[in-house]
């Protein structure tokens, strides 16, 4: 495995669409193990291809990895989609590795459903709540070209694109990980 590199706002290539996989074979299979290597070591969550310059539906997740990597429980999305979201919605802060240290609160639906294919290619359906809903909808998000930031407000979004961008100045990020 390998860790890649994690583009960060404001990179034009996290606002490209991301293209259906048309195969799961072990490509696709070792760009998955590759993404969660990264996102592993980069102490994320969630992290979609858009994200390392794969611009391909791919999304790992693993919202039950404690801070130390201990009770891995890994989930795959190949070519996700929302198929359900509720009417009911959820505050949530949400992060994001391609915004390191950028936090704000974000409504979405507080439940959804998505249908997407897993690590093997095989199709599967899976209902999410809490943080798991929130950051499948986050990740999907990024595959469409569209981060969190997106859904704050003008104001918001504008002071924390501009401390990030202060930020990568003084190089705070490590190159072994983040690409700017």
């Amino acid at each position: 495995m390998a860790r890649l590199k994690i583009l960060m706002a404001p990179d034009a290539r996290l606002k490209k669409v991301a293209e259906k996989v048309e195969k799961v074979d072990e490509s696709i299979q070792k760009i998955l193990d590759d993404m969660l290597e990264t996102m592993y070591a980069a102490n994320g969550i969630g992290l979609a291809a858009t994200q390392v310059d794969i611009h391909k539906r791919l999304v790992v997740i693993d919202v039950e990895c404690d801070e130390n990597g201990m009770n891995k429980k890994p989930l795959y999305f190949i070519n996700p989609e929302l198929v359900k979201t509720s009417d009911d919605l959820n505050v949530y802060q949400e992060g994001c590795l391609s915004l390191p240290n950028a936090f704000d609160e974000v409504e979405r639906p507080a439940t959804c459903t998505v249908k997407a294919l897993d690590y093997n290619g095989k199709e599967f359906t899976m209902d999410c709540e809490g943080l798991l809903a929130t950051c499948i909808q986050h990740e999907i998000d990024h595959l469409d070209g569209i981060i969190f930031a997106d859904h704050l407000s003008r104001l918001k979004r504008t002071r924390m694109l501009t401390k990030l961008e202060k930020s990568k100045k003084r190089k705070e990020y490590s190159d072994e990980i983040f690409q700017y």
